[in-house]
């Protein structure tokens, strides 16, 4: 049976909302933002929403730093690694491994350890595990319960367009950082001030390889992936050659004792300093890292530039595939106000494309939005993080896990399939019947004592009512005991609907 609800799952996600001439109902409005500036509604939420304002309550959303989050402030404080500095977690939780894999090496045991040596060597990558662990903690936690959606949502979208790897070699033990010190700090500011302190992270220079790229043995690796997602996009009208002159000039930006948490580093030894040209801006012999913060400015206020950062925003926020009039327009507000995201985004949010009842319910959650959106949608509460951690790998999307610097697709091709939308409901019907470790929930409470009508009940709590007539029936007739609330509660948070922005 459950296989027969996704496949009926998978290809009503893959149809477009169907199209309508009317305008969204103000309950509507009310979701369709706790939806796309959000990972969903809580039960209550849509009211609460309608009672402050759709527009009021976007414009708190746009200065989460004015939001009080004191609650989910206080819970992040059990996970120690979250305030520690890269030098501080590689001696804690890296040296430690190499010391023990040196011990070995000058016994002669490292290919053939004993069960004492075995078993200190996987106590001690337990303990590493901690680091990510605290850092998938915190994402999900922050997701699920700040009152700040919008910056989580950002959060993750600018994490995702800034993608390193957790499990590049030591990037596990520099990702704290470059979340925290990097990313947050910069997503409400002008995006050269996010793009310069990506550049000089040393958590994207170990990841693109550029901390090692120096004069005659130059790494194309980050000088490419800058142009082609960061900023210009892949039709931004850069060329190969403009790639290998573009990596010279970041030749000897790299990191201090990067096995000892050093920050950034420009070495002048290690810098190609004869002279370059890269998109038609020549460069004297005898430059230095300003050569790189030149060509920043200039990417970072480069026409493609906004254009692109304008598509992939309104690919997230409002389609798949946006239209061109939309991307224009944002790609100008960008431009004129110098790269201002919160501006960008507010450009986003106020054009009546976001507002068009065509693309409500039209974009298909990735595996982290729907996960935290159906814990949110049961009222769960989160008492251990780490199993729906582990969710996320079933059903596709392990956070930091994205190996490729592309990140994770925002499009609903790359999610939709049978056998991701059967893991998908497996996850829903065990949250639904409080049977998901770490999470508390109970879907009986949110509806009438014995309603006669729970598919309807429910539908109104879990989706504000949004279910179609076909997906009520179809649970009807999989579900005909009222008693059975968990699998009612189950279905509906498998069904297209709820798995639709």
């Amino acid at each position: 049976m459950k296989r027969v609800f996704a496949i009926i799952a998978a290809a009503a996600l893959l149809l477009a909302a169907a199209p309508s001439d009317s305008k969204l109902s103000d309950r509507q409005r009310a979701l369709h933002a706790l939806n796309r500036l959000g990972f969903g509604a809580r039960p209550g939420d849509v009211d609460r929403v309608l009672k402050i304002g759709v527009e009021p309550w976007i414009d708190q959303q746009l200065h989460p730093e004015a939001i009080p989050d004191r609650e989910v402030e206080a819970r992040l404080q059990q996970f120690p690694t979250l305030k520690m500095s890269d030098a501080e977690l590689l001696e804690k939780y890296y040296r430690p491994i190499v010391e023990a894999r040196r011990d070995l090496k000058q016994a002669g045991n490292e290919n053939e350890m004993d069960p004492k040596d075995r078993a200190e060597m996987q106590m001690l990558r337990r303990n590493a595990q901690q680091v990510v662990g605290d850092l998938v903690s915190q994402r999900i936690i922050r997701a699920a319960d700040s009152d700040r959606q919008l910056n989580e949502v950002m959060v993750d979208f600018w994490f995702n367009h800034f993608n390193v790897f957790a499990g590049k070699a030591i990037d596990r033990f520099m990702l704290t950082s470059y979340e925290r010190d990097v990313i947050r700090p910069n997503i409400w500011g002008r995006f050269e001030d996010l793009l310069m302190a990506t550049a000089k992270s040393p958590a994207m220079l170990f990841y693109l390889d550029n901390a090692r790229s120096r004069s005659g043995a130059i790494n194309e690796n980050y000088a490419r992936e800058i142009m082609e997602l960061h900023t210009l996009g892949v039709d931004g009208g850069y060329t190969q050659k403009d790639v290998t002159e573009l990596a010279r000039v970041f030749t000897g930006w790299s990191i201090a004792l990067p096995r000892q948490g050093g920050g950034f580093v420009f070495r002048k030894f290690m810098h190609d300093n004869s002279e370059k040209t890269v998109l038609g801006v020549h460069f004297a012999a005898g430059g230095g890292m300003d050569e790189g913060e030149k060509m920043i400015h200039l990417l970072a206020h480069h026409p493609a530039t906004a254009h692109h950062v304008a598509d992939q925003l309104c690919q997230r926020l409002v389609a798949d595939d946006p239209p061109k009039a939309l991307v224009d327009r944002v790609a100008k507000r960008f431009l004129d106000t110098d790269g201002d995201l919160r501006q960008t985004v507010k450009a986003v949010i106020d054009s009546p494309e976001f507002w068009d009842p065509q693309v409500y319910h039209a974009k298909v959650k990735s595996p982290f939005e729907y996960a935290v959106s159906a814990v949110r949608a049961v009222d769960g509460e989160i008492v251990d993080a780490r199993p729906l951690a582990r969710e996320l790998q079933k059903i596709g999307e392990p956070l930091y896990g994205a190996q490729p610097p592309t990140g994770y697709s925002d499009k609903a091709d790359a999610w939709v399939n049978t056998g991701a939308l059967l893991n998908r409901l497996n996850f829903a019907l065990a949250l639904a019947a409080n049977k998901m470790p770490g999470v508390r929930s109970d879907v009986g409470a949110l509806i009438p004592a014995n309603s006669d009508k729970p598919v309807d009940a429910l539908a109104k709590v879990l989706t504000d009512g949004d279910l179609s007539a076909q997906t009520r029936e179809t649970i009807r007739a999989r579900v005909t005991d009222n008693t059975q609330v968990p699998m009612i509660a189950g279905l509906i948070l498998g069904s297209p609907e709820f798995q639709k922005q």
